[in-house]
């Protein structure tokens, strides 16, 4: 399979980290990236600190860290070929209890972080005429939990879902591809040791691990006739749930 470039992002630690380590040990170029330099500085040496690899710390919510990122990309390997928007942020609190600060959070991150990375990689993929761009979303956006109230988080993710879908139809006649992965729980260091408590909000009865989330993403990426679609790889957490 031909080398590609890929750029992921909130890559120091988690699924994004996992997502970096399966596309560099299949022999592709991978630009990662971190608002946390001093992590991916060691995520960078644990992965070897290779050729094929480079990293770039900054808020994604910035554009001018898109930027950085398609421009590293370029001068290291030569060409922008998949974007997957990891980085986001998740919390739980009462719907009456939000503020205008605590919505920001997750529209500034999630939204405009994954919004605005995404503006800067396409000039370049119109230029290769072709590229994948793989959003992280969440089976929540259609699949509410009474008991843990999540609006603000929700609502971020959401719109990371109707923006794959309209990008899919404004740029599916160029070649380039855009669709989410929405993964149920995940045993990553965000939820600690209490992954395995959240076992029954899955089908499987158990939680997933990031091997299945990477796995997916390197799927999707990799295919040529996959876009607009919203992939949950959730252990059917959005088709119900077991009564424990």
């Amino acid at each position: 399979m031909k080398k590609q470039t890929i750029i992921v992002t909130g890559a120091s630690s988690g699924i994004g980290k996992g997502i970096a380590k399966y596309f560099l040990d299949r022999g592709d170029n991978v630009v990662i990236t971190s608002g946390t330099a001093d992590k991916l500085e060691a995520v960078y040496q644990e992965f070897g600190a290779t050729d094929n690899l480079a990293f770039v710390a900054g808020n994604i919510s910035n554009k001018k860290t898109g930027e950085q990122l398609v421009a590293t990309a370029i001068e290291r390997f030569g060409s922008v070929d998949i974007l997957v928007n990891n980085a986001g942020i998740f919390d739980s609190k009462p719907f009456l209890e939000v503020d205008e600060a605590y919505l920001d959070k997750f529209l500034t991150t999630n939204l405009k972080g994954t919004y605005f990375t995404t503006q800067t990689v396409i000039p370049q993929m119109l230029k290769q005429k072709g590229g994948v761009v793989i959003n992280i979303g969440t089976p929540l956006v259609n699949h509410g939990l009474g008991g843990w109230p999540a609006s603000a988080p929700v609502s971020s993710k959401g719109a990371i879902h109707a923006l794959t879908v309209q990008l899919a139809a404004e740029f599916g006649k160029q070649n380039i591809r855009f669709n989410t992965i929405a993964p149920g729980v995940i045993r990553t260091p965000m939820h600690g040791d209490k992954a395995d408590s959240n076992a029954g909000l899955h089908l499987l009865d158990r939680v997933g691990e990031i091997e299945d989330v990477a796995e997916m993403v390197y799927t999707v990426a990799k295919s040529n006739f996959i876009t607009g679609s919203i992939i949950n790889v959730d252990g059917g957490k959005g088709a119900g749930h077991n009564l424990n």
